[in-house]
């Protein structure tokens, strides 16, 4: 009896149960089930490529544009600048390429172009803003952002952007085979580039005398002689102190010595 009882003690539970496992049978596939369970599956990935690469379940059906702040530029616009390259199934769109043709056109600093699952590219742009209008001989107004980069040209000057306009003095003029018409207008684009927004909106007029006389025409009639366009970010944050006095001349060309008169 003792022998027995020590037998039962012995014997555990979980031993008989691994030993059950092990001696249990597996499932095995055999060559041909592999082989089949293989071309299954590569029919499978077959179809799935055929549906997202090459059907016309999965084609562009709309373009959406978005990020335009005013009708200078249009959706229309970008969708056609995209054309072709905006067509087919989704998949297959070049993104890079379509994102090239909408930062072609003139007024588009930059854009991101991307898929909207299921059928739809998305576009957003970024709009040129122009911080300055030259106006050209012809009488006409070219419209320049803040990296120099003219994109529109219109018939009339744009509000709340200074106009740049060059009455060169006959020093400038003989100095042009120096510094040309092109510095003297990127150095004035640069100067109203440089000014807070709400004095450029108060500066009717950037006009450039020489490369080192330009002056701001002020609404209200006062004039900022602004010099040369060095030390540009210095001479705005001077220029935003002088404002608060009274004064029809305000003169920062030296901005450790400014001074206001009038």
């Amino acid at each position: 009896m003792a022998a027995v009882v020590a037998d039962a003690r012995l014997a555990d539970p979980l031993d008989e149960e691994f030993e059950a496992e092990e001696y249990a049978p597996r499932l095995r596939l055999s060559r041909r089930g592999v082989l089949v369970l293989g071309g299954l599956s590569a029919v499978l990935l077959g179809a799935l490529s055929w549906l997202v690469f090459f059907s016309s379940v999965l084609e562009v059906r709309s373009v959406s544009v978005q990020g335009m702040r005013d009708d200078r530029l249009t959706a229309d616009e970008v969708r056609s600048a995209i054309g072709g390259a905006g067509s087919g199934p989704l998949a297959r769109v070049d993104l890079d390429e379509a994102r090239r043709r909408v930062e072609a056109i003139p007024r588009v600093a930059k854009a991101e172009v991307w898929r909207g699952w299921p059928n739809t590219l998305r576009v957003k742009v970024t709009q040129r803003t122009a911080v300055a209008v030259v106006k050209g001989e012809d009488g006409l107004f070219t419209q320049v952002d803040a990296g120099g980069v003219s994109f529109a040209t219109e018939p009339a000057a744009l509000e709340g952007v200074p106009v740049v306009e060059l009455k060169l003095s006959q020093q400038a003029l003989d100095a042009q085979s120096v510094i040309d018409h092109g510095q003297l207008v990127r150095g004035a684009v640069a100067v109203a580039a440089g000014l807070p927004e709400d004095v450029r909106q108060r500066a009717g007029a950037v006009i450039v005398h020489s490369y080192d006389d330009i002056r701001l025409q002020l609404a209200g009639g006062a004039t900022v002689r602004w010099g040369s366009p060095e030390q540009t970010d210095r001479k705005a944050r001077v220029l935003v102190a002088l404002l608060n006095q009274k004064g029809t001349n305000f003169d920062v060309s030296a901005p450790e010595s400014p001074s206001v008169s009038g």
